[in-house]
């Protein structure tokens, strides 16, 4: 029966009883493991722009930094990648040379076991079920990970509001929003964000990509979110629905929004003025109240408006159009309010008529003065 190459160079070292179970790699300290089980996840936060390498923590990356000097002598002809140090030069070249590549992606592995667990990304194969719910992973990391979501376990607090996370990254992530660092920025427009995924679907503003299309219209999405909202709108899916009042919703925001109808939340405050609103959309359009912001501007006369919807109301003055119109005499009308106005005038008639035949005639006829 043959050995499995990976348990054959596994460490015996008893300094290091701390082994990562993804790659072999040991370890004297069971923080040390810990730091380490990150690089097997997907994503990086940090990412060097100068090399191409990766990190998960700050320092580190701060660290590397340090390796780029303005002098880089040491340069790999297959990729161009610039080294100032012959060490890290050499270890690159690994990458290149090692005797475990993969046919995929070329890329190289000095260890057998790394190059197993790297082909994991290619056969999407899971091997680590998880027994409380359907989900599966290709690395151990992950599944350890996973597993705090059902314990409720959360080691990383923040020290500024108190929140606590399952996921070192996402902590990271999170103190970003108190200390306001924002490491990637645009070249075309110069927004920048605090992290990777939002920066990469900004990117699509630019390009136009619009990578997710609907199967049922053809309609394509630039982000993975509206691309699911949208489908429930041909599947009918709601599910969201509000524990107080049963009404369901095909999307989140719309359920987080309605919820507070009952709460009576309003998590956005004017600075101004001290009003609260329970939608962000409400909120921003108050703000503009105070700044005098109109920042709709209507190309044939040039009218300004401070709300998207005051300004689709004013160009049906130059389109004509009339989106409402009365189910019972099908008269059209450019505004809502007017189709409410219009509805109120016909039941009013409707109820005269109603009064004039049930009436006798004697309450139709005009008071007498009995002194005329």
């Amino acid at each position: 029966m043959e050995t499995d190459f990976s348990e054959q160079v596994k460490h015996t070292d008893k300094t290091r009883p701390h082994e990562c179970q993804d790659c072999g790699k040991s370890f004297s300290r069971i923080c040390s493991l810990r730091k380490h089980e990150l690089s097997h996840s997907e994503e990086k936060l940090y990412h060097c722009e100068q090399c191409g390498s990766s990190f998960n923590e700050l320092h580190a990356y701060n660290l590397h930094l340090y390796t780029h000097p303005e002098e880089t002598p040491y340069c790999c002809d297959q990729c161009g990648k610039d080294f100032s140090d012959q060490r890290s030069y050499r270890k690159h070249l690994r990458d290149h040379t090692g005797p475990y590549r993969c046919d995929q992606c070329e890329k190289s592995f000095s260890y057998f076991s790394i190059y197993k667990i790297h082909m994991r990304v290619h056969t999407k194969e899971k091997p680590y079920c998880c027994d409380q719910c359907p989900k599966s992973f290709s690395f151990l990391s992950s599944y350890k990970r996973h597993l705090l979501s059902h314990s409720g376990e959360k080691p990383y607090q923040c020290d500024f509001c108190g929140k606590s996370f399952t996921q070192s990254g996402h902590f990271s992530l999170h103190l970003r929003n108190h200390t306001g660092e924002k490491p990637y920025e645009c070249d075309q427009c110069d927004k920048t964000f605090s992290d990777l995924s939002s920066y990469k679907i900004h990117l699509r503003v630019h390009t136009g990509e619009k990578p997710y299309c609907c199967a049922y219209c053809g309609r394509s999405f630039s982000q993975m979110g509206n691309y699911k909202s949208h489908l429930r709108i041909h599947t009918g899916e709601k599910p969201f629905r509000c524990e107080l009042c049963e009404k369901s919703f095909s999307i989140s925001k719309t359920y987080k929004q309605h919820v507070r109808t009952h709460t009576g939340e309003k998590p956005y405050q004017c600075k101004e003025c001290g009003k609260g609103f329970g939608r962000l959309s409400n909120y921003m359009r108050h703000l503009r109240i105070h700044t005098g912001e109109q920042p709709f501007s209507c190309d044939q006369c040039g009218k300004c408006f401070n709300s998207s919807y005051s300004y689709s109301r004013h160009l049906r003055v130059h389109t004509g159009e009339k989106p409402y119109w009365c189910s019972q005499c099908k008269r059209l009308f450019t505004r809502s309010q007017s189709l409410k106005k219009h509805r109120c005038v016909e039941v009013e008639e409707t109820i005269s008529a109603v009064c004039i035949k049930e009436e006798p005639v004697s309450c139709l006829t005009e008071p007498t003065d009995d002194n005329q």
